[in-house]
């Protein structure tokens, strides 16, 4: 199946429509003593068909898909994510050999852009150390979103992730390898390397995960 042929379709107030045999994973958060994240694990692989549905209103009895819960229960799906292109609302923080690029609006409080007590936007000031600046490049690598991005002489450099999606336990959808998304009213969103789709059903920034599920209590087990 060609990457041209791999898309996803957001339904009108309903799931995430997957085509082209798109592989779909579960990955979870590795935490150091204190909770910390500090790397992503592969759990395994979900079997699929060619085509599938991803639950979108975070009350499917068989999540990751949809069971058309969302219909049942009105779920309101508007689409209100930002449609500019991630540049434009990126924030620059330069350092030694390394600029951060900082979009707040696409976070989804994943929590690898911290450790002990210092975290990303710190560690910019001190990047003339290399341990620094290896550290500080490692944590924006594995930020899901994509939220934190990093230039090394005027070249943004993004990690080799595979065109998949990934589900992250009791949180969104991790899609990655720049695969095509559609909304529901036929717009594009910007191609990205990694991209985070809320499934809680709760987020402010559908389609796009805004950390709500941690602060709802969203769980992939039933709900009712």
């Amino acid at each position: 199946m060609s990457n041209a042929e791999q898309h996803i379709s957001v339904a009108e107030h309903g799931p995430y429509l997957v085509s082209g045999d798109v592989p779909l994973r579960r990955r979870s958060p590795i935490s150091s003593e204190q909770g910390e994240p500090l790397t992503w694990r592969t759990d395994g692989t979900v079997k699929t068909k060619d085509r599938y549905a991803l639950c979108r209103c975070g009350r499917s009895d068989n999540k990751p898909f949809c069971d058309g819960t969302h219909a049942q229960v009105g779920f309101d799906g508007a689409e209100v994510a930002a449609t500019s292109n991630v540049a434009e609302r990126t924030k620059r923080y330069d350092g030694s050999g390394v600029t951060v690029l900082d979009d707040r609006s696409i976070c989804e409080h994943a929590g690898f852009c911290g450790v002990g007590d210092t975290n990303v936007w710190k560690m910019v000031g001190s990047s003339d150390e290399t341990q620094r600046r290896s550290l500080l490049m490692a944590m924006i690598d594995r930020c899901p979103s994509g939220a934190l991005r990093y230039e090394i002489d005027g070249t943004e450099i993004e990690p080799n992730l595979p065109r998949e999606i990934a589900i992250i336990p009791d949180g969104p959808i991790w899609v990655t390898g720049g695969i095509d998304i559609e909304r529901s009213d036929g717009a594009a969103m910007e191609v990205r390397n990694r991209v985070t789709l809320c499934r809680c059903g709760e987020s402010a920034n559908k389609p796009l995960c805004d950390g709500t599920h941690a602060k709802v209590g969203f769980t992939d087990a039933a709900l009712h």
